[in-house]
């Protein structure tokens, strides 16, 4: 079998290094992108059997990526390789048509494995994520209203919700995100606002009711 031709998308030039160093001696690498339009060009010019794809990307996210190279080779395979295992990103991806899921602690004999695969046309998810897409499509998570409620949200905002459900103190979410606790309090407001909730115990209720902690 020939070696599995692969594309890399990242923003983080240290994680892609990382991953060419871990697989490289057993998947041809032919391009990488750090963002959207580095990705599309990558694929579009060099259309591999597999894209690695981070899921949060400058430019519009892995869901662009895909949409953009979909139109022009819809053949291209797309395994998401994310930090999040939140269920939108999974299901966020999947329904713009990747091919799998799997986070960023998986080793590279495994991701080897996954690509692989990925390029003979299975599905891959990393276990955990694979009980969101199933609960997707049983109608146990209304993926709908999550799309909905969530566009209302900025990205900086998404991450306080999902620190402050995971029952992190403003200072706590400050320091992981690097920002001050003023403005933690201030995402706080405007999160509550937007989805029209009372307090900090409503709104964990609200992320763990959609499987987003």
């Amino acid at each position: 079998m020939s070696s599995r031709r692969v594309v890399v998308v990242d923003d983080h030039d240290m994680f892609r290094a990382g991953v060419r160093s871990e697989i490289g001696a057993s998947v041809d690498i032919v391009g990488e992108g750090s963002d959207v339009d580095t990705a599309v060009k990558a694929i579009v010019g060099t259309e591999p059997d597999v894209v690695l794809l981070d899921v949060h990307l400058p430019g519009g996210g892995g869901t662009e990526v895909m949409k953009q190279v979909h139109q022009r080779h819809p053949d291209v395979k797309f395994l998401a390789l994310s930090v999040s295992d939140a269920a939108e990103d999974v299901i966020g991806v999947i329904r713009a048509g990747a091919r799998g899921y799997v986070t960023k602690n998986i080793s590279g004999t495994e991701l080897i494995d996954a690509i692989n695969r990925v390029a003979d046309g299975d599905a891959v998810f990393s276990p955990r994520l694979a009980g969101f897409v199933l609960d997707a499509f049983s109608g146990a998570i209304d993926i709908a209203s999550v799309d909905e409620d969530l566009d209302r949200l900025s990205q900086r905002e998404r991450e306080v919700l999902r620190l402050i459900a995971r029952g992190y103190a403003y200072k706590e979410v400050a320091r992981e995100l690097f920002i001050s606790v003023k403005t933690v309090e201030t995402h706080v407001s405007s999160v509550l606002r937007k989805l029209q909730l009372s307090n900090r115990h409503e709104l964990t209720r609200w992320a763990t009711d959609r499987r987003l902690v």
